[in-house]
């Protein structure tokens, strides 16, 4: 199994006190050193199931031109109009449409760009970190934007931490191109992702509807624009 190269540290880390702590139970002959050792051994597998990275369709046969895919693993909480307040300015004409998945713990959290093209703009704001399915965590928590570009079509994306998670992981940045469903960062322990399009998208996914990033269509071009 893959594991983001982010999560190394946390995988390895627990692995010391639970060699330290087994070895000592075994040569002093103490049995419960060595089921104080379970404890990080489990933590350790926990952060190996957080951080792992498995391949999905779009690693290996191209999304469709018109398909814009799930970018995270998670639940969608918003599929339609954009909330109010959240879209960031200077908008796209023709205001927005929204699809926001909020991932759980359990969830894999390697983060995919939801559509193909050029990084045209870049931010990244601190903040609060207030539980990411609450609407206001939107415009107050921690959060790094993307604006993608391809010809005359924009979709910009949003990483967004959440009450557990501390950090954004973005590797990406103004000038790159990205494919659809390309990894470009991750985010640290229970985040939520928020995809803005443009009205000439059909958003084909609705609230409560889980998806898996890189595979799942959450919306779809109607015209070849």
């Amino acid at each position: 199994m893959r594991i983001d190269p982010a999560g190394w540290p946390f995988v390895t880390g627990p692995l010391a006190p639970a060699a330290v702590l087994a070895a000592a139970g075994w040569a002093a002959g103490r049995r419960g050193l060595r089921l104080a050792a379970w404890p990080f051994a489990l933590l350790s597998a926990y952060m190996a199931l957080f951080f792992r990275d498995p391949d999905r369709r779009c690693d290996v046969e191209p999304a469709a031109p018109d398909d814009v895919l799930a970018p995270a693993d998670g639940l969608v909480t918003v599929a339609g109009a954009a909330q109010e307040g959240v879209a960031p300015e200077p908008v796209p004409e023709g205001g927005w449409q929204q699809v926001s998945v909020f991932l759980s713990v359990v969830d894999v959290h390697v983060n995919r760009s939801p559509y193909r093209g050029e990084v045209v703009q870049s931010s990244y704001r601190p903040g609060s970190f207030l539980a990411a399915y609450r609407r206001e965590s939107a415009h107050r928590n921690e959060r790094s934007e993307l604006w993608l570009r391809d010809g005359g079509r924009t979709v910009v994306f949003r990483q967004l931490v959440g009450v557990l998670a501390r950090r954004i992981v973005t590797r990406t940045g103004v000038g790159r191109h990205l494919a659809t469903g390309e990894r470009m960062g991750l985010m640290k322990f229970g985040s939520r992702m928020d995809v803005f399009l443009p009205r000439e998208c059909t958003v084909l996914v609705r609230v409560g509807q889980r998806v898996r990033g890189g595979e799942t269509v959450i919306a779809r071009w109607s015209d070849r624009g």
